[in-house]
C-alpha cells in the first residue's frame, strides 16, 4: 500500500541557496544523520547527479536504494523516484523551494514523500517511517543552511 505524506518548514536563506545545499549529494554525509553512504552514479552534462544510490539506517536495519533525479523544474522544484531498492518498492518524491517574505530571504521547503514499502507493514507503521523520514531530513537541511 501507497502511502504518501507532506510536510514544510521555514528555513532562513533565500530559494536558490537551499536548493544548492539539496542538490550538492557529494556533502551529504557531512549532515545527513542515517545516511551510511552515498554514489553519485551518474550525472548530466552539467555535472548534476541523475542518479544516486544510498545505504542508510532504516527500521532499525540498513536499507540500500537508489533515486534518479528530475531537475526539469529547477531551482523551485527537485524530483525523484525509485529506480531500486530493498526495503522500499518505491520511493518518490520532490522538494518545493517558494520565497517567503518581502524580499525573499527565507524559504518555504516542502518535502512530498510517496513509499511503498516491499514487505507488508501495518499502515499506521508506515505513516509513522514516512513522518520521521520527512522530520528528520526537513530538520538537517535547515540545520545545514542555517549554519
Amino acid at each position: 500500500m501507497v502511502q504518501r505524506a507532506t510536510q514544510s518548514i521555514v528555513v532562513a536563506a533565500a530559494p536558490f541557496a537551499v536548493y544548492s545545499v539539496v542538490v550538492d549529494f557529494d556533502r551529504y554525509g557531512e549532515w545527513v544523520a542515517d545516511l551510511k553512504s552515498i554514489d553519485v552514479l551518474e550525472r548530466d552534462a552539467d555535472g548534476r547527479a541523475l542518479e544516486v544510490a544510498f545505504r542508510a539506517a532504516a527500521f532499525g536495519r540498513s536499507t540500500k536504494y537508489a533515486l534518479r533525479y528530475d531537475y526539469s523544474n529547477a531551482p523551485e522544484s527537485l524530483a525523484w523516484h525509485q529506480t531500486s531498492g530493498d526495503v522500499t518498492e518505491s520511493l518518490n518524491g520532490c522538494y518545493l523551494f517558494a520565497p517567503v517574505g518581502e524580499h525573499g530571504d527565507e524559504t518555504t521547503v516542502t518535502y512530498d514523500l510517496e513509499v511503498t514499502l516491499a514487505v507488508p507493514v501495518p499502515q499506521f507503521i508506515q505513516a509513522r517511517a514516512a513522518n520521521r523520514i520527512q522530520r528528520s531530513a526537513l530538520r538537517e537541511l535547515k540545520n545545514r543552511v542555517e549554519e
